[in-house]
């Protein structure tokens, strides 16, 4: 979900969804903060707009 909310960010550049993912954040385990750096380092994102 996570990862979801980070990709809609990068594409959107909503703060609100900025916000989700900052609380999701602090909700996720020590674990689950290494995937949220590792998605974060990812780049820019490609997604196709119907």
């Amino acid at each position: 979900m996570l990862n979801f909310a980070w990709k809609v960010f990068c594409v959107t550049g909503n703060v609100e969804t900025y916000l989700l993912v900052k609380e999701m954040e602090n909700y996720s385990s020590d674990e689950g903060k290494e995937v949220v750096e590792e998605v974060m380092g990812e780049g820019e994102v490609n997604v196709p707009f119907t």
